[in-house]
Formats: C-alpha cells, sequence, structure tokens
C-alpha cells in the first residue's frame, strides 16, 4: 500500500502505444500509455476501456463520429465498439481495463500488439 507517483512512472518510459502497469484491484489493471499519431482500428468484443487523460488531449474516432478528450476528462469504450485513438501530439492517459484485455482487440496487427510490463 504505497502512493504511486502518476508523474515519476511516466517519466520511466518514453515509447507510444505500449501501456504500462502500476496497479491492479479487482481483475482490473490500472495502466499509464503515452499516445501519438493514431493506432490501429479495433474493438474488445467482451471488455470496457476507460481513458483518462492526465497532459495533452487525443480524439478517439468511432466509425461514426469522433469524441475529443482533454487533459483531465475521461472516455469510457463500452465492449464491442470499434474505436481508434489518434492524438496530434504527445499525450499521456491514464486505462482501467481487465488484466486479459489485448491493447489491439480484435485487430490483426501483431506488430502492434503488446503485453503490458509493470513499472
Amino acid at each position: 500500500m504505497n502512493v504511486i507517483d502518476l508523474g515519476e512512472k511516466l517519466d520511466r518510459f518514453s515509447d507510444h502505444w505500449s501501456p504500462r502497469i502500476i496497479a491492479a484491484l479487482n481483475g482490473q489493471e490500472v495502466k499509464l500509455a503515452k499516445f501519438i499519431g493514431a493506432f490501429d482500428w479495433h474493438a474488445h468484443p467482451d471488455e470496457d476501456e476507460m481513458f483518462l487523460v492526465l497532459k495533452g488531449a487525443f480524439t478517439m474516432e468511432f466509425r461514426d463520429r469522433s469524441v475529443e478528450v482533454g487533459e483531465g476528462q475521461m472516455l469510457v469504450v463500452p465492449r464491442g465498439v470499434e474505436h481508434r485513438p489518434v492524438a496530434e501530439h504527445e499525450c499521456s492517459v491514464m486505462l482501467v481495463e481487465p488484466a486479459s484485455l489485448v491493447n489491439t482487440g480484435d485487430a490483426d496487427t501483431s506488430e502492434r500488439t503488446t503485453t503490458a510490463t509493470w513499472i
């Protein structure tokens, strides 16, 4: 039961689209990630995802609309909804998602699939 310093954790990595686990609770993982550019279109058939912007902003694209998510704002993407995060400039995001979640969901993009590691 130690305090987690989000700034210190974010300073420990610089790569994009590669979440790092900072906590776990009730089968969920709390992760930090840095976004820049566009990720791949994908959906998670069985899992919801929560995105909380800590620094910067990004756009969550859906097939029928786009949603701007700014610093201090959060968005939940319900299971089964196809989406793609896009960041014009680097942003830092906290994610809360089931421990079993694969970051690329149902997309066939093995080069972007990562297994989150603890920091």
